[in-house]
């Protein structure tokens, strides 16, 4: 990185500066200087305000005392956009029930005025959700996520005509389960998949990288079965600390989709044939 760049940085006495790893979206350093260590996210050409929605994202988890990075500073230094946190130190391993009942903990913290979305739109590499505030979970996650999702895997041609028809159905079917459905608009972390938490040195769990908003508490959950990373303590303490109501597992799957959908649109073909297998069994299981 740059020296003239680094020099802008509101920090003092750094000593060096390395590349981490891991991100699709950012790019992301961990900054030594002499009171410690600083986690430095950068997306180039970018206004400052990119990151809006991750600070909104990370104050609402700190309202929800859930552990999670603390915003140091924010701004543009020659066109490019910054974040800068505290650095979490990540330690071997941890509990995988005490990380359900941290997400259970963060799912009874409830939309300040009842409504659906959230203060700021999500930016990301390729997509972003506005967010407005909606009195219903269908009108946010229909409307104004799978009904975009739609039309940028129509707009790149990821989908044909008959993927297009099959999601007509399964659009369908989860506006009539949400409607059968009594939500409650819950802090979601919004991108909750195994690279998304960690253990701390004392083991205690923390959540990173949010993509905050306020919805059904089902959506964290979908998403956090496509890669596979949580085990089954994980979903029994989420269970007892925080019960889902009775036929979540067939809706669990709408989320799951959107997170694959998400990664269609993103990554490519690679998935389309999970995100195909997904819609035909939320149509099976109808």
């Amino acid at each position: 990185m740059d020296q003239t760049w680094i020099a802008q940085l509101p920090l003092s006495e750094i000593s060096q500066i390395q590349p981490i790893a891991g991100g699709d979206v950012n790019l992301a350093y961990r900054v030594d200087t002499a009171k410690g260590p600083y986690f430095l996210l950068v997306q180039k050409g970018r206004a400052a305000d990119f990151y809006a929605g991750e600070i909104a994202g990370l104050k609402a988890l700190s309202a929800a005392d859930v552990k999670a990075p603390r915003v140091i500073a924010n701004g543009q230094i020659d066109g490019d956009a910054y974040l800068l946190l505290n650095y979490l130190v990540q330690g071997h391993r941890g509990s995988q029930a005490q990380l359900g009942r941290l997400v259970a903990k963060m799912h009874r913290y409830y939309s300040p005025n009842q409504k659906y979305g959230f203060s700021e739109a999500y930016q990301g590499a390729s997509m972003t959700f506005e967010n407005k505030w909606t009195d219903t979970w269908s009108e946010l996650f229909v409307e104004q996520r799978m009904d975009q999702l739609r039309d940028a895997l129509v707009g790149k041609h990821l989908w044909t005509n008959s993927a297009l028809k099959k999601y007509e159905q399964v659009r369908s079917i989860i506006v009539y389960s949400l409607a059968q459905h009594k939500s409650k608009p819950s802090l979601l972390h919004g991108d909750f998949w195994g690279g998304n938490h960690m253990f701390l040195e004392d083991g205690q769990p923390a959540l990173i990288d949010p993509s905050a908003f306020y919805g059904d508490r089902e959506f964290d959950i979908g998403c956090s079965l496509v890669f596979g990373a949580y085990d089954q303590e994980f979903y029994s303490a989420y269970q007892e600390a925080y019960p889902m109501a009775a036929g979540y597992e067939k809706r669990l799957n709408f989320y799951s989709l959107y997170l694959l959908m998400i990664h269609l649109e993103k990554f490519g073909g690679m998935y389309a044939s999970a995100v195909n297998n997904t819609m035909e069994r939320i149509i099976a299981e109808s």
